[in-house]
């Protein structure tokens, strides 16, 4: 008996002396967890933002929750809730709709939970630690600038029919490319030089809520039904590669691309179909936003936050989300058209040629 006794002592002791383990799943308890709140996966940019953090998190040694929530703003509501109920300490979040979250984040507050808003500004709470973003207004400027280039307004007195097409209103994003890309098409168009022969040019006509590439492509076929039967448009504004596909299969329906030239299409994000597209001479130009520089910038706000620190920023005056200006870092976006997609996407190792095709 003694010595089944001192057999179960020296058990208990070595177990003792092995580390603590939260969940029952082999994880330390001191285990940092982030939540990476994701709007949806029917953009493929954000598959990329969310995998790309994901991977340079856990490599980094935290537990990672990505979610998506199919651009449902109850469902991101409900997925960062359970991430604070299930001990979140930072949480990554690209809103759906910006002002939707302020609930929500009070909760987060209150388990002292870090924000990081991510590409989308979060407006209205003061529980935002930091944003990590693209120059969003220079989006809107490379945009409209390629569309000035590509019409060479410069030397051609035109006038060129153009349409404008917007963002989501509840992304607070598609207001700065907006506005950055009429800094530089409202003097083309006061000079006579642009013409928007529908007269939609205040966001609020030209917006297409949530960025649904269905919804620009039944405006771009209304637009032309009404305003194009015996004019040619021959620039349209998109501010994103999944709008810029429904529009370019709305002119293609009438003709354009056979019968008479495809209008300049601009877009963002440097998608898949979009870069194929543009290699074929549909798609004019694209904005390529490097989702891995974007991953690491939030990743390296994570670390620093949950270590109690501050991390890198460059803009301390842009981004007043309502309640005050959240510190941000501005990635810088690249103007991607068929002279430079090699050099941008393919040499930078963001694709290869068999994933666009070449």
């Amino acid at each position: 008996m003694k010595k089944i006794i001192a057999i179960a002592l020296i058990g208990l002791t070595a177990l003792a002396s092995l580390p603590l383990f939260a969940n029952g799943g082999g994880e330390k308890t001191d285990q940092k967890i982030v939540g990476i709140a994701m709007p949806t996966q029917s953009s493929q940019r954000w598959i990329q933002d969310g995998s790309y953090m994901k991977d340079i998190l856990e490599q980094r040694g935290y537990k990672v929750d990505l979610q998506y929530a199919e651009d449902n703003i109850d469902a991101q509501v409900n997925q960062i809730e359970n991430m604070i109920v299930k001990g979140a300490d930072c949480l990554v979040i690209a809103a759906i709709d910006g002002a939707a979250l302020f609930n929500v984040l009070e909760q987060a507050a209150q388990n002292d939970v870090k924000i990081i808003s991510y590409d989308r500004l979060i407006v209205n709470t003061p529980h935002v630690s930091y944003y990590a973003t693209f120059d969003n207004f220079k989006v809107g400027v490379i945009q409209a600038t390629s569309l000035v280039e590509g019409l060479d307004l410069k030397n051609k007195k035109g006038p060129f029919n153009i349409e404008l097409f917007a963002g989501s209103p509840d992304d607070t994003n598609a207001y700065y490319f907006f506005d950055g890309a009429m800094s530089i098409l409202q003097p083309y168009i006061d000079k006579g030089q642009l013409v928007v022969v529908s007269g939609q040019t205040d966001f609020e006509q030209v917006a297409t809520l949530r960025w649904d590439g269905v919804v620009a492509q039944q405006r771009m076929d209304n637009l032309l039904a009404a305003y194009y039967t015996d004019k040619n448009v021959d620039a349209v504004l998109s501010p994103y590669d999944g709008l810029s596909i429904g529009i370019l299969s709305a002119v293609k329906s009438v003709g354009y691309g056979s019968a008479k030239p495809l209008p300049l299409v601009s877009g963002q994000d440097a998608e898949v179909p979009s870069v194929k597209s543009i290699l074929a001479g549909e798609q004019y130009s694209t904005v390529f936003k490097d989702t891995r520089t974007l991953a690491k910038r939030a990743s390296d706000m994570v670390d620093a936050v949950l270590q109690g620190k501050k991390p890198e920023i460059n803009n301390t005056t842009t981004y007043d989300n309502g309640v005050f200006v959240v510190p941000s870092f501005l990635e810088t976006p690249v103007s991607v058209d068929k002279s430079n997609v090699i050099e941008a996407l393919i040499d930078t190792g963001y694709y290869t040629k068999d994933q666009i095709g070449l």
